[in-house]
């Protein structure tokens, strides 16, 4: 089957279907890793104000663009607003700040990053009570922020709008207001989200998988804190027996078949090997046998990893968004 490497976004701008992810990549590490991933062949590159990373980013990304604009068009920037920015009064000063960090006159697209809110603590991205639970903001008004990360756009800093780990509900009363440019939400052979990725289809709004190798540094972090077992996805007998079959790696398993679901992915990797991989799924393909074999594999919401309950007490938030029924 033919897969385009794009995702046709509003205003005819084009997203790749392979990107790179940046979330836990420390500054010094990150800006090694962006230069293997432009040298082979990224040009989506995935960021958020909550990873602190931003300026590392910029500093990879701008050496590359060196002053042309041919170049910087090439690029497909990502970023996003935090949960202490989740105000609209507050939307236009810290998407300023990422702009600034990145030293881009303008970014590709621009993701409200979670429902919940945070307190707004200046110089504190997550605020914390004495007891280590986070300092909510529980009056989150989200048609409000969209509505301001909306006229982002009008200033020209801002190519195209989306939002990020949204559910059927949240996704509706936004779309309501405008419509975005596209949902990133955790999918993964383990997590297929299939009746999500059917909504968002049915509105026309391309689905970006975060953590579709599983992402293995907050399985372990989380197992460590919660007590629950997390399978690494990269040795799931299945992926490993199908990758013997192709020559391919578990993670090219994994991501090609992310392809054929039907969503863009932004693994996340600071080995140059590993990099190179990961963008190498274009040459073959997974049989419908293959495919069956994959799909059959989905655990449902019981596969989710990011929950967000690291957040102490964000399931009591009115927003928080993977509410059990």
């Amino acid at each position: 089957m033919s897969i385009s490497k794009y995702f046709e976004v509003d205003g005819g701008y084009r997203m790749p279907r392979i990107g790179f992810g940046t979330w836990q990549a420390p500054p010094d590490i990150l800006e090694k890793a962006v230069d293997a991933a432009l040298e082979a062949g990224y040009r989506h590159f995935d960021s958020a104000r909550a990873y602190e990373n931003e300026a590392a980013l910029g500093q990879a990304l701008n050496r590359w663009i060196a002053g042309d604009p041919a170049r910087r068009k090439e690029l497909f920037v990502v970023t996003k607003l935090p949960p202490g920015g989740n105000r609209p009064n507050l939307v236009e000063e810290y998407f300023s700040a990422s702009l600034r960090d990145l030293g881009l006159d303008y970014v590709d697209l621009y993701l409200l990053h979670v429902p919940f809110g945070f307190e707004h603590i200046p110089g504190d991205l997550h605020p914390k009570n004495p007891d280590g639970s986070m300092k909510f903001d529980y009056n989150t008004d989200l048609v409000g922020i969209w509505k301001a990360i909306l006229k982002l756009k009008e200033s020209g800093r801002v190519r195209n709008v989306g939002i990020s780990n949204m559910n059927e509900e949240q996704i509706k009363r936004l779309y309501a207001v405008g419509k975005p440019a596209c949902l990133q939400v955790e999918v993964h052979v383990l997590h297929q989200q299939k009746p999500l990725i059917a909504f968002a289809n049915q509105l026309g709004i391309p689905v970006v998988a975060y953590s579709p190798l599983g992402s293995k540094a907050l399985a372990d972090a989380l197992a460590e804190k919660t007590g629950r077992s997390y399978p690494n996805l990269l040795e799931i007998p299945e992926v490993m027996r199908i990758a013997n079959t192709h020559s391919r790696t578990p993670a090219q398993i994994l991501l090609r078949f992310l392809l054929q679901h039907g969503v863009a992915s932004i693994p996340k990797s600071t080995d140059p090997t590993r990099i190179k991989q990961n963008i190498s799924v274009w040459d073959f393909e997974l049989s419908e046998k293959e495919m069956e074999e994959l799909h059959a594999l989905d655990r449902g919401n019981e596969g989710r990893i990011c929950d967000f309950l690291f957040f102490a007490g964000v399931e009591k938030h009115p927003e928080y968004p993977f509410k059990k029924q």
